[in-house]
């Protein structure tokens, strides 16, 4: 049972976690001593519940033993079936959670992976990263970052026959985009490290990110449905290294933008997607984020819709096919791009 127990600073009374706020309970409790007690297992979908889909091939595979990491991949049937020598973009997705919850096999990422796999078309792989509070970040970056370097050096026959990994992206969604944007920062400055993995550009959907100082979208949101003020911050934390602030870089990334930080990216010529809803409370710090980006001198591609909310895509169908269709749009415009 031990870990399932994370030490956290014994700053408040012992309480339930908020386990009933928001659309997602939380799931933890913090005990007399201030440890913090996880309450459950989340759901998965094993590998042999996609056994008779009609749209893919799954199958899972370790990376680090040790660390209990691994990866998901997806391949969709109709596309390898009919050009079974066409490889395929490799899309490495990166799902939320706040850093503390779910899993790349939860039920609940099942909508992303069929349809980004099936219509853009391209090789799915999601990474099973540790999670807090038992792994405050950095640990996920590190886990992911490790993908990385264990997809260039994997001889899996699903990769080398159907994943071109010389056309890869790294796909995060809210907690997932706040990862890829750090591991984005890092993998910019070792790429020569990482062939044959290419990766051309990074796509951050509603990236979770937060601040000591509240945003005018935040103050809105406070009471948000979806993700109140209140979780947000016993999520980060239970996320961020002990004693740490809201204004930690791994937090409000925005707040230490050095000089130069973004000179690898620029010149690699990756493109980043920063993509969201203006009803997401969070989204005045991606609109920013974006900002920053764009006036270092990186390339750009915003996309913030009316309306909506944090995790839109995965309550309502008709809006994960739209992200597909502005996904598919970003990664077929390096098609004719030199590498």
């Amino acid at each position: 049972m031990a870990d399932q127990i994370a030490q956290v600073e014994a700053s408040h009374p012992p309480e339930d976690l908020y386990g009933a706020q928001g659309f997602i309970p939380l799931g933890f409790i913090r005990n007399p001593d201030g440890s913090i007690t996880r309450e459950g297992v989340d759901p998965i979908n094993p590998v042999s519940s996609y056994d008779s889909s009609p749209i893919l091939l799954v199958k899972d595979i370790p990376v680090n033993p040790s660390k209990n990491t691994w990866v998901r991949v997806f391949l969709p049937k109709e596309p390898i079936k009919s050009s079974p020598d066409k490889k395929l973009p490799l899309l490495i997705y990166i799902h939320g959670g706040g850093l503390i919850k779910c899993s790349a096999a939860h039920p609940f990422f099942d909508d992303i992976y069929s349809i980004f796999a099936a219509d853009i078309p391209a090789v799915i792989l999601t990474i099973e990263y540790r999670l807090a509070p038992e792994h405050r970040v950095p640990a996920a970056y590190e886990d992911c970052l490790e993908v990385l370097q264990w997809i260039k050096n994997s001889q899996d026959e699903w990769l080398t026959q159907h994943a071109d990994l010389s056309n890869s992206f790294i796909f995060g969604n809210s907690a997932g985009g706040n990862i890829a944007y750090h591991v984005c920062l890092i993998a910019s400055s070792c790429v020569d490290d990482l062939k044959p993995l290419n990766i051309k550009g990074v796509i951050l959907h509603q990236p979770f990110l937060g601040g000591v100082k509240r945003t005018e979208s935040e103050l809105r949101g406070v009471n948000d449905k979806i993700l109140p003020q209140a979780v947000v911050d016993i999520t980060w934390e239970l996320a961020l290294p002990v004693g740490a602030d809201r204004d930690h870089e791994f937090c409000n990334p925005m707040l230490s933008v050095k000089l130069g930080q973004f000179d690898a990216i620029k010149g690699l010529g990756w493109k980043i997607l920063v993509a969201g809803y203006e009803g997401d409370p969070l989204s005045d710090r991606q609109v920013e984020l974006a900002k920053i980006l764009e006036e270092n001198g990186v390339e750009v591609v915003a996309k913030f819709d009316k309306g909506g909310y944090h995790g839109i895509e995965f309550y309502e169908l008709p809006k994960m096919k739209i992200l597909c269709d502005v996904v598919k749009k970003f990664v077929e415009s390096f098609a004719n791009v030199t590498a």
